[in-house]
């Protein structure tokens, strides 16, 4: 697994800012926890449950320190980068609790907070002193922005020819067209304008949004900001588009000249900084995949995501380090890729949606093993939106799960209004992984959105218990060691 081009100071800049890192946490450990994924894979519904299960000592039976009684407790605390924004816990949760809950908005720029987490270790000398405290940094960020880092090895030529390469393809032959059209009336060693610019850059950003939608469900089509720009919308690092080698010699003058300009000033204002700054220091991942999106759409979706997934698992910097090593170099050396929304199935196909998850991880996991790293994949539901049944149909008793659809949610000629509940058989998983990337390989689902679930038991203190699956295991994966 290659590992990403960086300057000599990309990484001076990685071990200052891990040097920083150490000085904040001379008397307290710190973990820094990344959390990702690609759209409305769940990433701040992850974090609102990850958060509110320590502050409140939440049901999770699975979860080492609390199971033996040696977790104390959890608190909120300033974060020590000032210039990065903090994750809203609070409101996500209010939305998620309140009289009538709603999903939170999804995850459009970088945030974190901070945890401290007190504990009872298990070593003896830590025993002596006493309880122990361990920083817990968690640092939220969207996934299409982990699908730029490639773009670091990559010149304008290269880049080019994969993008055009991938849109030409029969999958993406209907959301590509309008922008293939665009490229074709246009001479690359042509006088470059704006207009010509922008026009080509607009038609380019529409066949990438186009191709994210349910129907399609592509993964692995960067640049991800052309999708979550911020700040940065309209900017000349953020107005170019993939065009075809020139057939003549390119004239610094010329509209290729300046889109390769322009793609060269987005790894160096965008792509650079991301990386050198925030993923670069690191030292547990989890990774949060909507494979069922990706079964629903198909088998090109799904052979899409593993894409998807393989340039992910290579993005990371892996490995274990020493602690002295670790002043100026981290590595990953824990990194959790989970399927979201287990809810939405029967957990008769649970295990198979992890088999699926494994088989699309198969050849790049094994890679990063190799390295040193520890994975592992999970179905998970971080907030549980459905309960289990049975329903009669057709005089056989099907498994289902019961919940209330979001508004607008189609099935059939079935059209819900948000505030009906109902009982869905959602179909089952293949028992071969394989066959969920074959032309109709059995893979056939009853997939809705699901509304958050209505009312929620109390703990004790009065604090909302939210239901889960695997979300336990999860954490305990992810800094169950930490706490020992």
């Amino acid at each position: 697994m290659a590992r990403l081009p960086t300057t000599f100071g990309d990484e001076i800049g990685i071990a200052l800012g891990n040097l920083a890192d150490a000085a904040t946490g001379t008397l307290t450990p710190t973990i820094r926890l990344g959390v990702t994924g690609l759209s409305r894979a769940g990433k701040t519904i992850f974090i609102t449950a990850l958060v509110h299960n320590l502050l409140t000592g939440g049901r999770l039976p699975a979860f080492g320190p609390l199971a033996e009684g040696r977790f104390i407790g959890a608190r909120l605390a300033e974060y020590p980068d000032a210039a990065i924004p903090r994750f809203a816990y609070e409101q996500h949760l209010a939305a998620l609790t309140g009289r009538s809950p709603v999903w939170p908005e999804s995850t459009r720029r970088i945030s974190q907070l901070r945890l401290v987490l007190r504990f009872q270790s298990t070593k003896l000398l830590s025993g002596l002193r006493g309880t122990s405290t361990l920083n817990l940094d968690i640092v939220d960020y969207p996934g299409e922005w982990l699908l730029d880092l490639p773009l670091l090895g990559l010149d304008y030529a290269q880049w080019s020819a994969q993008a055009l390469e991938r849109a030409r393809r029969p999958v993406s032959r209907d959301e590509a067209a309008p922008f293939l059209n665009a490229l074709a009336a246009i001479d690359p060693l042509t006088d470059a304008t704006d207009v010509a610019a922008e026009g080509l850059a607009g038609a380019f950003t529409s066949y990438l949004r186009a191709s994210r939608e349910d129907g399609r469900a592509l993964s692995s089509l960067p640049p991800g900001r052309f999708l979550l720009p911020g700040d940065l919308e309209g900017s000349p690092a953020l107005t170019f588009a993939p065009l075809p080698p020139p057939a003549g010699r390119v004239r610094h003058t010329s509209l290729y000249a300046m889109l390769e300009r322009r793609y060269n000033a987005y790894k160096d204002v965008v792509v650079r900084p991301f990386f050198r700054d925030h993923f670069a220091r690191l030292d547990r991942q989890v990774v949060l995949v909507d494979a069922l999106r990706a079964l629903n759409a198909g088998p090109d979706a799904v052979a899409d995501l593993e894409t998807a997934l393989t340039e992910i698992l290579g993005c990371f910097r892996q490995g274990q380090t020493n602690p002295f090593m670790r002043l100026v170099a981290r590595r990953i050396d824990r990194i959790l890729f989970a399927a979201t929304k287990a809810d939405h199935l029967h957990h008769t196909s649970h295990d198979r949606l992890e088999a699926i998850l494994n088989r699309l991880l198969a050849s790049s996991a094994r890679r990063a093993r190799f390295a040193g790293v520890e994975i592992r994949s999970l179905a998970i539901a971080a907030i549980r939106a459905t309960r289990e049944g049975t329903m009669q149909e057709g005089g056989e008793t099907l498994p289902c799960i019961i919940g209330t659809p979001m508004p607008g949610e189609r099935l059939g000629g079935t059209r819900y209004d948000g505030a009906t509940e109902i009982a869905l058989f959602p179909g089952d998983l293949p028992e071969d992984p394989d066959s969920a990337l074959q032309p109709d390989g059995g893979v056939h689902l009853n997939f809705l959105k699901f509304m958050p679930p209505g009312s929620l038991e109390r703990n004790a203190e009065g604090a909302a218990v939210l239901p889960h699956i695997r979300f336990d295991r999860a954490l305990n994966f992810l800094i169950g060691d930490r706490l020992q």
